[in-house]
């Protein structure tokens, strides 16, 4: 282990209580003062619990088995927990996915900032504090003016929520900060901010970040090293740019082929499978069930630590076949579908207002779109998108202008149309986890359309179901389950598969990959594209990330301040933006390509 650096974790096992089993084992690193670690990996890969244990924490049911986790040379596991609350906030922070859940909603955001510096007795006067209030402000570009203090969480934007969250966690100056998936969810210009406000904190004042992400673009852009965790253990680690480049673990390189490409040069590829959860691991590699390159070594036992560069390590029986191999491009993209207007409009906009209260939130938007095709609507968070997507939908009815379904005009709200018109507009939302009916089986989910829509017999309804699932790549052995005994992926498909039940012309897809690992975004990504052209389907692919729409759709309108401000074929959009807005865009977005060529 490297001495002399800022956080050192040794053979880190965590365990399930009581069984023995491992959640995660065999994790080492370090981080050195001012410098960042991208930790990454698949959903239930681990990160999570590693980037806990840093704060010598585990979740209920687990308990540290073994190893060491040391902040400046000082020991944290063995701490007592009176101990263990004083350094929380003041020698190692943490910063969690969700802003909302780092910050109280029935207290002011001045007062949550300086409960901070007091909790940790930082400075020796209240004047000293609120000159250190000042200082937290201005580091994460918040202001500092009276008006802003006095708000309460909700009265942020969730930019502002999670940089309040950011100045909370460097309030004390801490020596190592902990960043649980700050940026998910957020638009790619909040999400800019954001990490810009990161990568200035920890140099300026030397603290060592421990990043946690499933979003290899952003870690690519933000850390200096990155490690790799698959099913519990760290199969890859070393510095960004090689490990991007030149990956050693088959893992690791089929996660940069499931990294969107901005430039449309480089085909998305998913990963079949899923990771083993504990106790269900192979003897040998955790990875070689899903691994192309698996011989009969891979099966056996699972592979040392081996350096294949400087400051570059694997646990791969095949690194040197695997790098042969990473050194050649990425798969080439191939020509992308073009648009089939032989046909009439599916679906016409035209003239739409709607509002939220007294407050309008889309301005006169009108846009068509036709059967096979896929229309992207991307812009910042509150720029209207998900409002559109709504009333389209019928989910939001305080709108005026027309939405038109095969020339019949429809009427604001879905209780207000026809049967025949909610079936062939079906709606797929954002988040897998709430989308979906946690009492109800995978096989109640997927069948309540059919019986709301064509009132089948059970034998048949079963059929289906199963048909169903098959089309979204699951196994229908699934329908027995619930949704929490499936992953994110797993369960985002089940919602898919919900909406085609009812055999729509037409699909609203809203975020529907913003939650979601790189793996399994590219094969949702390729599911869609493979419904869209077998079935002849519409699709409506709500977005922030404008590099995942070269994947999938044709044309692609982008939307300000509840206006459509440039619209037009991906490619002539993505290359050749007229609009200012869109060039921020696409200034402001995740690219690996960029974030490589930087630090070439």
């Amino acid at each position: 282990m490297t001495t002399g650096q800022a956080l050192e974790v040794e053979n880190l096992r965590v365990e399930l209580e009581g069984s023995g089993t491992d959640i995660v084992d065999e994790v080492s690193f370090s981080i050195a003062a001012g410098e960042i670690l991208g930790l990454v990996g698949e959903s239930g890969s681990g990160k999570t619990t590693v980037g806990l244990a840093i704060l010598g924490h585990c979740r209920r049911g687990a308990r540290f088995a073994g190893g060491s986790v040391r902040i400046a040379g000082e020991s944290i596991l063995e701490k007592p927990p009176e101990v263990l609350r004083a350094l929380r906030g003041k020698t190692v922070s943490y910063v969690p996915q969700d802003p909302s859940a780092s910050l109280n909603p029935a207290v002011r955001v001045e007062t949550q900032l300086l409960e901070t510096l007091e909790a940790h007795s930082f400075g020796a006067s209240d004047e000293e504090r609120r000159r250190r209030l000042g200082e937290m402000l201005d580091e994460v570009l918040l202001p500092s003016n009276r008006e802003f203090l006095r708000r309460y969480p909700h009265q942020l934007s969730g930019g502002q929520q999670q940089r309040a969250a950011l100045a909370m966690a460097f309030a004390c100056r801490p020596r190592v900060i902990v960043l649980d998936e700050p940026t998910t969810g957020l638009d790619v210009t909040t999400q800019a901010h954001v990490l810009e406000t990161v990568r200035e904190l920890c140099r300026s004042h030397g603290v060592a970040g421990l990043y946690v992400s499933h979003d290899l673009a952003v870690v690519a852009v933000l850390a200096d090293r990155v490690a790799v965790m698959y099913a519990g253990r760290m199969v890859e680690v070393g510095p960004q740019r090689q490990l991007f480049r030149a990956a050693a673990h088959p893992y690791t390189r089929n996660l940069v082929q499931a990294i969107p490409d901005l430039s449309g040069r480089y085909a998305l590829v998913g990963i079949p499978g899923r990771a083993p959860p504990p106790g269900h691991r192979p003897r040998g590699c955790f990875f070689e069930p899903r691994c192309e390159l698996a011989v009969e070594d891979c099966a056996g036992s699972f592979p040392p630590v081996s350096t294949v560069a400087p400051s570059h390590a694997v646990r791969c029986w095949r690194a040197e076949d695997v790098l042969a191999e990473s050194v050649k491009e990425r798969t080439r993209a191939g020509a992308a579908d073009r648009k089939r207007r032989g046909e009439e409009v599916l679906l016409a906009v035209k003239g739409v207002r709607a509002s939220h209260g007294e407050r309008q939130v889309v301005h006169d938007v009108s846009l068509d779109l036709w059967p096979h095709e896929c229309l992207a609507l991307v812009g910042e968070s509150g720029s209207g998108k998900t409002t559109l997507a709504r009333c389209i939908a019928g989910l939001h009815s305080r709108y005026t202008g027309e939405v038109a379904l095969r020339g019949a005009v429809l009427q604001p709200g879905a209780a207000a149309r026809d049967r025949e018109s909610r079936r062939l507009i079906q709606y797929v939302f954002q988040s897998p986890y709430s989308s979906l009916n946690p009492r109800k089986t995978i096989g109640q989910i997927v069948s309540q359309p059919i019986r709301l829509f064509f009132g089948a017999d059970r034998g048949r309804t079963h059929r289906q179901v199963g048909h169903l699932l098959e089309r979204v790549a699951l196994n229908p052995a699934l329908a027995g389950r619930y949704p929490d005994q499936l992953s994110g992926g797993e369960r985002q498909r089940v919602a898919i598969a919900r909406a085609l039940a009812a055999e729509p012309s037409f699909l609203v897809c809203d975020e529907i990959t913003s939650a979601l690992d790189v793996s399994v975004q590219a094969a949702i990504v390729e599911l869609l594209g493979a419904l869209q052209r077998e079935m002849g389907l519409a699709l409506l692919f709500v977005t922030h990330n404008l590099a995942l729409i070269r994947t999938i759709a044709q044309e692609v309108a982008v939307m300000s301040e509840g206006r459509i401000v440039e619209f037009g074929a991906v490619d002539s959009v993505l290359e050749s933006p007229q609009a200012g807005y869109t060039r921020r865009l696409l200034s402001d977005t995740p690219s690996l390509d960029a974030a490589l060529a930087t630090t070439a």
